[in-house]
């Protein structure tokens, strides 16, 4: 079977890499089952053993299990999420509820969950070092929050739950996917994208082209609520378009709808909650992260939502004044706040972003601004492997060394959008450090850049810059996470602390010596103007209210959709309703400040891993916030401080508690003003 299957062979390619070349659909679905079957008969030679549990002998043998199931796992879902195609998408569906099955057989093993509880009890007894003895404590409660301490009804009853929620949030994905792709909108005539640069232009006549539509214009749909283009377009009726298809998704009664998935997902959801002895699904997320609980998350989000709201309306204000000021003036919508921001930046900071792109070359910001900064600040090379392929002919990959040369891993990077990739930016790690297994990191970064014309440059915006220091700051994390244990590997840590280190990274966008070497005009190799960046700086909290509006609303949608217990999830029958009023609960029912993500196209809660757990990029951005005051105090961009970041957070992967972590890199817990200034909240 191996022989027939590429899966069920370990990868010859440098570090792990999986040879995709070899690997056609019709290998997934036997590779997984022989993946099942193998882990099974681990657990079973774990479980069986006569003698007492020891650290060697139970948890020792459960991490080395399961190591065919994460090699064919992580290698089928980075397709699944990069290039979807029908036959992935069927496989997906069909996997859903076999996988979440699995899961729950060893999670819910109750002779497992004897040894593992019977080590936890006798923890102060066992010789074990800090990496060891955290491993006993995770497993512990991780078993225990997943329901392994339940009666044998009550696991059949989780068991159903969880294979449901696991086929809904496939279909949820898909839905949302197939409804962005049928609403991109469609344009007949450039003059309708008047505004737009040539790039633009191009990259939407090339979206036509490729859709059939030769002599048209297609401008496809991003994952959030807003657009890009938004800012830019001077046609009012193309912005209206252009919000109101992205604004409709998932929910036009059409085979696509999104509602009643949704409303299923938060009613299950919630029966598991109280099923495991928790009031609500946010309940039971936030016992396992730092916050605690929701109440917790509740607090933070209020005390931010009064201040950001009253600066939206102020910034709203400032917007009309503008249009009030034009021949024929008109009540703002929200199609129209980012076109009107920008003139209002240029009015206040003579500041114009989407003026910017030419600075902004792909290439020249990946290898002369994210590669140069690492560097920098850590000493690793970067150099692109060309004789190694990724999963789609748009992925590069690049071999990563430490300062003296020697190998730490693989970086591969996905630039561009395709209608077979679901939409935003993550990072994924297709091969995961492990001394025991003796593993090198093998990490992912997903965008979704329109691809120009043939023979045009990849011009960024400065949000695109922003996203891909962003999503290279997880892959750092992935990179340098050093751990004995796979289950501490790379970003395996609590989901409110793992957007800190992706945060931080993003502090080098706009450090002189960073920026000089990326942010050099595409026809002449000037420099951006010092006093451009100055206005940057300057500008750094405007519109921040807007901003942070449209984030808190999203967060708090998903607090009150995952807040409610099984009996209030069951009576909700309308999702706008249920969204409006909480949208008028916290005071961010503004029409001009749409949610980031409404629920029908909320990817992150209802079919990513951020459900109850939206809130963590606010959370994280207390430590990121307080973590660039300490990197500015300490003289920035060097090795040392490098070093320290690098040895006492991101090397650790989930290996320590993360807040003790951050004390033993800070000196102390984060506080919360720097956050409150960067985003003009004091």
């Amino acid at each position: 079977m191996a022989d027939a299957n590429p899966l069920l062979s370990p990868a010859t390619l440098p570090y792990g890499l999986p040879d995709y070349r070899e690997i056609a659909p019709e290998h997934y679905l036997p590779a997984f089952e022989e993946a099942f079957a193998e882990h099974r008969r681990e657990i079973d030679a774990i479980t069986r053993v006569r003698s007492m549990p020891t650290f060697e002998n139970t948890v020792v043998a459960l991490e080395r299990s399961g190591d065919l199931l994460g090699r064919v796992a992580r290698t089928f879902y980075t397709v699944s999420s990069a290039d979807a195609t029908a036959d992935i998408q069927q496989i997906e569906e069909t996997l859903a509820p076999l996988m979440a099955a699995h899961n729950d057989a060893v999670q819910l093993d109750s002779a497992l969950y004897w040894r593992i509880a019977t080590l936890h009890e006798r923890l102060d007894e066992l010789d074990l070092d800090a990496e060891q003895r955290y491993l006993v404590e995770r497993h512990y409660r991780e078993m225990t929050h997943a329901g392994a301490g339940l009666d044998d009804a009550e696991k059949e009853r989780l068991t159903e739950l969880n294979q449901r929620l696991s086929v809904l949030t496939t279909t949820f994905e898909k839905n949302l996917l197939a409804d962005t792709n049928d609403l991109a909108v469609v344009f007949d005539d450039a003059v309708e994208l008047d505004g737009l640069t040539d790039g633009e232009l191009s990259a939407a006549a090339q979206n036509a082209a490729d859709r059939g539509l030769p002599g048209r214009y297609v401008v496809t749909l991003t994952l959030f609520t807003g657009h890009p283009y938004l800012s830019s377009l001077t046609d009012r009726e193309s912005r209206r378009r252009l919000l109101e298809a992205s604004r409709s998704r998932g929910s036009r009664g059409n085979e696509h709808d999104n509602r009643d998935v949704l409303r299923e997902i938060v009613r299950l959801r919630a029966e598991r909650a109280a099923l495991l002895g928790y009031s609500s699904h946010a309940a039971y997320v936030t016992s396992d992260e730092t916050a605690g609980s929701p109440g917790a998350v509740h607090d933070l989000l209020r005390r931010l939502a009064v201040p950001a709201a009253r600066n939206a309306r102020a910034e709203a204000a400032a917007l009309q004044a503008i249009v009030d000021a034009e021949d024929e003036p008109f009540p703002i919508d929200a199609h129209d706040w980012a076109y009107y921001t920008e003139r209002v930046r240029a009015a206040e900071y003579d500041l114009d972003r989407t003026a910017l792109r030419p600075w902004f070359e792909a290439e020249r910001v990946l290898q002369d601004g994210v590669f140069r900064a690492a560097t920098e600040l850590y000493g690793i090379t970067f150099t692109e492997r060309d004789d190694l392929l990724g999963y789609h002919p748009d992925v590069r990959v690049f071999e990563v060394r430490e300062a003296d040369g020697s190998p730490l891993g693989l970086y591969l990077l996905d630039l561009y959008t395709r209608d077979t990739k679901r939409g935003g930016a993550w990072m994924n790690s297709i091969v995961s450090q492990s001394a025991l297994r003796g593993t090198s990191p093998v990490v992912v970064n997903n965008l979704n850049v329109p691809r120009p014309a043939e023979g045009q440059p990849t011009l960024l915006t400065l949000d695109e810059v922003t996203t891909l220091f962003h999503e290279f700051g997880h892959a750092l994390h992935g990179l340098f996470a050093t751990v004995t244990y796979p289950h501490f590997a790379g970003t395996n840590v609590f989901r409110d602390f793992v957007e800190f280190p992706s945060q931080v990274n993003e502090m080098w966008i706009l450090w002189p010596e960073v920026l000089a070497s990326y942010a050099r005009h595409i026809d002449t190799d000037e420099p951006l103007p010092a006093e451009v960046t100055e206005k940057l700086h300057a500008s750094e909290a405007f519109n921040q209210g807007f901003a942070t509006s449209e984030y808190l609303a999203a967060a708090w949608i998903d607090q009150a959709w995952h807040s409610l217990g099984a009996e209030e999830a069951a009576a909700v029958t309308d999702v706008a309703d249920f969204e409006a009023s909480a949208l008028a609960d916290i005071g961010l029912d503004n029409p001009l400040v749409p949610t980031r993500y409404s629920s029908t196209y909320f990817a992150h809660v209802f079919s990513g891993g951020y459900s109850a757990g939206y809130y963590s990029y606010i959370w994280s951005e207390v430590l990121d916030a307080d973590t660039v005051e300490w990197f500015t105090e300490n003289g920035g961009l060097a090795r040392a401080n490098g070093d320290r970041f690098r040895q006492r957070l991101l090397g650790v992967g989930g290996s320590k508690d993360p807040l003790e972590a951050y004390r033993d890199f800070r000196g102390r817990d984060a506080e919360i003003a720097p956050l409150l200034a960067r985003r003009g909240l004091a």
